[in-house]
């Protein structure tokens, strides 16, 4: 058994005849503060400990520790030795699944092709400047490329303790996708595209203005698409957000702490890559689904320029 992440002694070694058991609050103190230590947990997020039980490991128990921030919420298991003098965290992999169905993406809009053979997900964040990189790398460098090759889709995981707007934001664009896919991708490319007018000037900013703006778009796409725009204005005014969270909380199961964060086929990527580890990802994906990967876009060379005559 060899742990991933964190392998910690509670209790430090030392010359005595008996080990004195501590309190239940002392033991809990030490776990939360060695927790916060090497997980690097930010001290603005709560961590409350579980009730231990047996775990598949002799000696170990399972401890479920949740740390919490605002709507966020997370619980990893950990393992701690009966003797209370070791806490492991394990990833434990299950072979039993194919990775590239690790993500549910049934009744999500995409581009690219139905029925490819390697679907990129991409956990996003609409107010996030790394996802607009990102956004960008796929659209339209990516898709240019390979076409129907690959299948991308957005799954929502707004960073709402840093970005006011992100959620608004998500709702909305469910609100557009629940009637049409591509009035869902034209809002995705605008808030993209237009994030700091969606912000508005540091001096006169506020989250009712954002909001405001993004419902705007949202408006101003389904008249252009023809929408139903009294189901729109309803789904807009209610801001249900359960299927937001719902997508944050199975990228919380996965792992997910930072957008934008992708799966290729399953094959996760952290951060926004530029196009050559993207792709590098991509093609071993299409390799390994009997694809050959289109060729390589040759690189535009400028003409070399005259010199200027005295």
């Amino acid at each position: 058994m060899s742990p991933l992440l964190l392998a910690v002694a509670l209790l430090l070694p030392g010359c005595s005849r008996a080990q004195v058991p501590q309190p239940q609050a002392e033991l809990d103190r030490r776990i939360e503060v060695l927790v916060r230590s090497q997980m690097n947990i930010p001290p603005s997020y709560d961590i409350k400990l579980g009730v231990r039980t047996r775990s598949e490991y002799a000696g170990y128990d399972t401890l479920p520790v949740t740390f919490s921030h605002l709507d966020a919420k997370r619980t990893i298991n950990l393992l701690i030795s009966t003797d209370n003098k070791a806490l492991i965290r394990m990833d434990k992999m299950d072979l039993s699944k194919d990775p590239s169905q690790l993500v549910d993406i049934a009744q999500r809009p995409f581009r690219g092709g139905a029925s490819a053979r390697v679907t990129i997900v991409n956990f996003d964040d609409l107010e996030c400047p790394f996802c607009s990189r990102m956004h960008h790398e796929l659209f339209p460098e990516t898709i240019a490329r390979y076409g129907d090759k690959v299948k991308i889709v957005y799954k929502d995981f707004p960073l709402v303790e840093l970005h006011p707007w992100a959620l608004h934001a998500a709702v909305d664009a469910n609100c557009l996708a629940q009637q049409n896919g591509d009035a869902y991708w034209a809002f995705v490319d605008q808030a993209h595209d237009h994030s700091d007018d969606i912000t508005g000037p540091k001096e006169n900013r506020s989250q009712s203005a954002s909001d405001d703006k993004l419902d705007k778009i949202a408006t101003d796409l389904g008249t252009k698409d023809k929408l139903n725009l009294a189901a729109l204005h309803t789904c807009l005014v209610a801001q249900d957000t359960s299927k937001v969270k719902a997508s944050m909380a199975e990228g919380d199961a996965l792992g997910v702490d930072s957008t934008p964060t992708l799966y290729v086929n399953g094959e996760k990527i952290n951060g926004a890559e530029g196009t050559d580890v993207l792709w590098a990802v991509i093609d071993r994906a299409l390799a390994d689904a009997g694809v050959q990967p289109p060729p390589m876009p040759t690189p535009v060379t400028q003409p070399a320029q005259k010199p200027q005559g005295q």
